[in-house]
């Protein structure tokens, strides 16, 4: 597995599906006796409830979309 120029790999398919990892997942990696481990973060909100936060102002959202640009972040099409 090779890493590009913007320090991305891609995790195998077969591994996603056993892991049951979807797009939009995040992920932390820690280091443990001098190997780097990916753990999954628990997610305690839903991609809406962030979506809203972000909104409000409490997040990272960019607040230069359009209306069109937001509706289609909600329905993700």
């Amino acid at each position: 597995m090779l890493m590009n120029t913007k320090g991305q790999v891609t995790v195998p398919a077969e591994i996603r599906a056993k892991q049951g990892w979807r797009p939009g997942d995040e992920f932390e990696f820690v280091e443990e006796d001098g190997q780097v481990v990916l753990r999954p973060v628990p997610q305690e909100e839903t991609r809406g409830q962030r979506f809203v936060r972000g909104l409000r102002g409490k997040g990272t959202a960019n607040m230069d979309k359009t209306t069109d640009e937001l509706m289609e972040m909600l329905r993700g099409e």
